[in-house]
């Protein structure tokens, strides 16, 4: 159970006590991600989030900062997505004090430092590399592309080593200015504590944080019409292929549906393409499946890697397997499914960071939490019928898109085999 209080800022503060755990976790949602960012923006968010590590006023330096956490045996990082930045930080419990300053420090007292914002373009431009070096990361970035044409959603994260050179220190003050806001912040709190000591400090440390700006919005996606094979040629040993379609968004009904009809495809060693393309097939060591959800758009996506004279087969072997899905799943499947889903959702509850980013992570992009006792009637009412009629719904020729990186050449027709 959680429980939540708004300053009069704006700010949310959502708790939950676990008196069984030595630790606290902290996590602190900003509603602004990727998605938020014009293109020569492209990577600000990014950009803002690295800095906000490297120094404050009280805490000079990113040492001065990481030392306050790991001196105390600590765990500090931080992310940015498409549609939130998240700073987290946890902790034996006794030192909660202590870690709510420093992310409360860190979100609003960075310098900003102009050798500082020199050095890290010079890190994230490094890391831009690092992924587009990466065949199994770099395809997924392609798909990305394939699935949100010339939209935010399929942008690199990071943005471009273009946009991220041009990206200044007045530019990120004014996105911070605009982006960072109370009344678009989320503060989740999970450890062993109660709700009104952690209202107290939390009020304490942010109470006072102000804005005058009005919260602005993402540029929505429209479907268009778009591209739907992309082969980047590299001297690889294996080619790397995504294979995607379009799904539902974080507030569609059938979200859950969905989520689970991605459990039997390709969640876990006893998935289908697991079995049928790994254990039986031996076309490849890692294949698996993924959905994602975002506000007005999602994607279900195969990601595979194998040898380069097998990708046509492969490639017909997971269409074979998206089509099965059309199909009514037996019983003894849809159950397992339903069990692997809320035995993992449980597992991941038994740690106090995972709890605080359930919490902050629904709140932040919904506005609504819901408990895993709400999640497991919602999963376990899903009928084969419905499972049946998403797929018939979503898995359909015209929606197919694939991805490939590896020795492929760039006329290899692959686009005829994107049917069911």
């Amino acid at each position: 159970m959680y429980q939540k209080t708004t300053l009069d800022n704006g700010l949310r503060i959502i708790t939950a006590t676990m008196p069984h755990t030595r630790s606290v976790s902290i996590c602190i949602f900003i509603g602004v991600g990727s998605r938020y960012e014009t293109e020569v923006e492209a990577g600000i968010s990014h950009f803002i989030e690295h800095l906000c590590f490297k120094g404050t006023e009280k805490r000079p330096t990113s040492r001065e900062i990481s030392e306050a956490i790991e001196g105390v045996g600590g765990i500090l990082n931080g992310g940015t997505d498409k549609e939130l930045t998240l700073y987290w930080c946890k902790v034996a419990q006794p030192h909660f004090s202590l870690t709510l300053d420093v992310l409360a420090d860190m979100l609003l007292h960075s310098k900003f430092d102009p050798v500082e914002i020199e050095k890290e373009r010079q890190v994230i431009i490094e890391e831009i590399n690092m992924s587009q070096d990466y065949p199994p990361q770099w395809v997924d970035m392609l798909i990305d592309q394939l699935l949100w044409p010339n939209h935010p959603l399929g942008r690199d994260i990071a943005g471009s080593k273009e946009s991220v050179a041009a990206i200044n220190r007045d530019k990120m003050l004014d996105y911070l200015q605009e982006q960072y806001l109370p009344n678009k912040t989320v503060v989740s709190i999970a450890g062993n504590m109660q709700h009104q000591e952690i209202v107290t400090a939390v009020s304490q440390a942010l109470g006072d944080w102000t804005s005058r700006q009005q919260p602005s919005g993402y540029s929505a996606y429209e479907e268009q019409p778009s591209q739907r094979l992309h082969i980047e040629t590299r001297d690889t040993e294996q080619a790397h292929l995504c294979l995607a379609l379009p799904g539902l968004s974080l507030l569609h009904p059938k979200r859950f549906t969905l989520d689970l009809l991605n459990v039997i495809l390709g969640e876990g060693t006893s998935s289908r393409l697991f079995t049928e393309i790994r254990d039986k097939l031996g076309l490849t060591y890692n294949i698996h499946s993924y959905t994602e959800h975002f506000l007005d758009s999602g994607s279900i996506t195969v990601y595979a890697g194998l040898e380069p004279k097998k990708l046509t087969t492969a490639i017909k072997a997971i269409l074979e397997q998206l089509a099965r899905l059309k199909e009514p799943v037996p019983d003894s499947e849809l159950s397992k499914a339903k069990e692997l889903s809320k035995g993992r959702l449980w597992l991941r509850m038994e740690d106090s960071r995972n709890v605080a980013g359930w919490m902050g992570g629904q709140e932040i992009l919904t506005d609504h939490v819901l408990n895993i006792e709400q999640v497991e009637s919602i999963i376990d009412a899903v009928t084969a019928d419905e499972l049946r009629r998403v797929a018939q719904e979503l898995i359909i020729d015209s929606q197919l898109h694939l991805a490939v990186v590896g020795p492929i050449a760039n006329d290899e027709p692959l686009e005829e085999l994107l049917k069911l």
